[in-house]
């Protein structure tokens, strides 16, 4: 049971940059995360092929002696400052001075009939299983939702060689133009945003327009379309959704840590609780680079480097107004709240139809009633969308807040006794 002066959970890009900025301050800091390799989603690739950003804090993260626990996941905090984690050979339990959240993001799923057919999947876990192994080559692929992920999706997927159909984006084209405007302010976006529309050339790029619904007898055989008031159907072999992110709170909620929009967190990125300081999506998405300096402020504040941590504070406030405008451009519009019937599942783990959640006040009411968000998923995929849909706020996280074994839960609980 080692104990560290920083502990960071995650070890995407705000999880590198606090580690390294902790250690470079003269913490002994561990970083952990359930991947094998460090990078998170946004940085996933394999040893060797990461973009060279990402290769250039993993190497500083190996050279300033950073802890690195792979394939480990948070799931209990059995004492005041201290986390217990399980690996696939075991759990441990890590001591710490600061803990950083760098947990990340996961996308939302908007439920609509036919969602939960085979094939219909998030565009991240499309691209995800294609970076794994599975074969898209030829396959026709439908790309709906909102954001920026959508293009970096189809533009991997394309240059794998998928058959792009059609990219479907639910945001109103006034808004990404005036977004569009802002990149002119941002000269190294503008050209990520000009090269990938330049790789997409060919691809039908539709705005306000989204899926009504999936077709298939066993699997996915085509989606219907909304736009301009009217929609038709396309085939496809694999329709990819994703409706921006939702945080991952889940650790810290454990931890007593105040939510909002994601964790909330002061000047220095430290929560409602003291020493313990979150960073990057689960703080509020807002893209790579206001992950990177919010972990970099995170991992020195962590650590006791305050003014290094205040020289900072002006590039995250650009990058704040900058994830300010995404969000706007690209808000869920009300039209999507009408996507579901009675009859479409909202908690696919328990089979929860909308028809039967309609009636409730919230979120509790629904899980007594239904069992709705007592799955597998734990509410992690119909808790994006109920609160989309419903206006409901997910709540009473419990340990362990992922699956865990038996032998490290009765651990803690003897600990606890003791």
């Amino acid at each position: 049971m080692p104990d560290y002066d920083v502990v960071v959970v995650g070890a995407g890009p705000a999880g590198l940059a606090a580690s390294v900025r902790a250690a470079e301050s003269g913490a002994r800091v561990a970083m952990v995360d359930d991947n094998p390799r460090a990078g998170g989603q946004i940085w996933r690739a394999a040893a060797g092929k990461a973009p060279g950003e990402a290769r250039l804090w993993i190497r500083a993260a190996e050279q300033l002696k950073v802890q690195w626990i792979a394939g480990a996941r948070a799931f209990a905090a059995p004492a005041a400052n201290r986390i217990a984690v399980e690996k696939f050979d075991g759990e441990m339990e890590l001591g710490y001075r600061s803990l950083v959240l760098a947990t990340g993001a996961r996308e939302r799923f908007l439920p609509f009939p036919g969602w939960t057919l085979p094939n219909v999947m998030g565009a991240g876990g499309l691209q995800a299983l294609a970076k794994s192994g599975l074969p898209i080559a030829k396959k026709k692929i439908v790309i709906a939702g909102s954001g920026p992920l959508l293009l970096a999706v189809a533009k991997y997927l394309k240059d794998h060689g998928a058959d792009v159909v059609l990219i479907a984006e639910q945001a109103r084209q006034g808004a990404l133009v005036s977004f569009g405007m802002r990149l002119a302010a941002h000269p190294g976006k503008l050209r990520q945003a000009v090269s990938l529309r330049a790789a997409l050339l060919g691809t039908p790029y539709l705005t306000s327009c989204w899926p009504v619904s999936a077709e298939g007898a066993n699997q996915l055989e085509a989606v219907t379309l909304h736009w301009n008031g009217k929609t038709w159907t396309e085939r496809c072999d694999y329709l990819a959704c994703g409706f921006g992110l939702v945080p991952n709170t889940e650790v810290a909620a454990l931890l007593g840590c105040r939510l909002r929009a994601g964790v909330e967190t002061d000047e220095w990125q430290q929560t409602s609780v003291p020493g313990v300081y979150s960073a990057g999506e689960a703080a509020g998405v807002g893209g790579l680079d206001l992950a990177l300096v919010e972990g970099e402020i995170a991992g020195f504040a962590a650590a006791g480097a305050a003014a290094e941590a205040r020289a900072l504070f002006a590039w995250r406030d650009r990058s704040r107004r900058f994830a300010a405008a995404l969000e706007r451009a690209f808000t869920l519009r009300e039209e999507l709240k009408s996507l579901p019937d009675d009859e479409t599942l909202l908690c696919r783990c328990e089979d929860v139809a909308m028809g039967r959640v309609r009636s409730c006040s919230g979120w509790r009411e629904a899980k007594l009633h239904t069992r709705c968000g007592m799955g597998p998923c734990q509410g992690r995929v119909c808790g994006g969308a109920a609160e989309f849909l419903l206006g409901w706020k997910v709540g009473s996280v419990r340990p362990p807040v992922f699956p865990a074994r038996i032998e490290g839960l009765c651990r803690d609980e003897s600990r606890e006794m003791s």
